[in-house]
């Protein structure tokens, strides 16, 4: 593994009960609230890489908290603090690993599916369109070019995985996994929180082509949750360089897939290491979208 910097991969934060270990994230239990650890950990393919991305998980903070509080007009969030000083003792018991890179967030019970709304044409819903020429089970007109503007931004739910690889389901799968009613609420939502920070981001020069969103019950009520509109979660394109017809430059971890892909690898654990290049670039990229996003430079990390 390449020694660059203090890079977080895994916390054991004596004191607090630990629950469970994601591809980036490490959950403990504080007291009634949850404690999310935001590791520099980079997954490729579905495979946790055996190095990671120095301040890759104080970005994803630093953008999450920035959305949460844009969007909670919109629905309310888990989110309670980022400040390990108002954190319980056994939280601030470890400031130097949390500071940054922590949330400590209401305990909500997550829904078993992931809500993605896509604004463009691309990834597996390119792939699904020139199949078929529908996403989801969606018909989306004929004709379309890979990341193409759709007409409307659509909802096209998919099961969650920690560990293996996420699969898209139609809004009738949705249905009959979480219920009419509640399924209706997170389309509805997930197209009104798409829809503003879309608006946003290209005021700022940024298409968000297409993105992610959680979302949980607490005390009867539907919250978002997890992260929301980072680089892990969102393709973020430069309105500038955009052209259709093709792939785009993401403002994410493209440059490591770009780089595994010209590998011999079979893409199966373990990953390959990343050679020192790909590392600062790649961080690079991830600090230079919080700068645009949010106004903080790499500085403020």
């Amino acid at each position: 593994m390449n020694d660059i910097g203090a890079i977080i991969l895994k916390t054991e934060l004596s004191g607090l009960e630990f629950i469970r270990r994601g591809k980036v994230r490490d959950i403990y239990q504080a007291g009634d609230h949850l404690l999310m650890v935001i590791t520099d950990r980079l997954s490729a393919f579905d495979v946790v890489l055996p190095d990671g991305i120095p301040d890759k998980g104080r970005v994803l903070t630093a953008i999450s908290v920035f959305w949460f509080n844009r969007l909670e007009g919109i629905v309310k969030n888990h989110l309670v603090t980022t400040d390990v000083e108002k954190m319980p003792p056994e939280c601030r018991a470890h400031t130097e690993t949390l500071e940054g890179r922590s949330m400590f967030v209401r305990k909500a019970a997550p829904l078993p599916v992931e809500c993605i709304v896509r604004g463009y044409i691309t990834g597996s819903g390119w792939k699904d369109y020139q199949k078929s020429g529908s996403v989801c089970g969606i018909k989306l007109p004929s004709g379309l070019r890979e990341s193409d503007r759709l007409p409307e931004p659509i909802f096209t739910p998919s099961t969650k995985s920690d560990q293996g690889h996420d699969e898209n389901i139609s809004f009738a799968q949705a249905v009959g996994i979480v219920g009419a009613e509640t399924a209706e609420k997170i389309r509805k939502l997930s197209l009104a929180l798409y829809k503003e920070a879309s608006a946003y981001a290209e005021g700022k020069g940024i298409i968000i082509a297409d993105t992610k969103f959680e979302f949980g019950v607490f005390q009867g009520e539907l919250i978002l949750i997890d992260e929301v509109l980072t680089p892990d979660s969102s393709r973020f394109w430069s309105r500038r360089d955009w052209a259709p017809a093709k792939s785009q430059d993401s403002f994410d971890k493209q440059i490591v897939r770009d780089y595994l892909s010209g590998l011999d690898w079979d893409k199966t654990y373990p990953g390959p290491s990343l050679p020192p290049e790909i590392i600062a670039r790649t961080s690079g990229r991830y600090r230079e979208i919080l700068g645009i996003l949010t106004g903080a430079g790499g500085g403020a990390l």
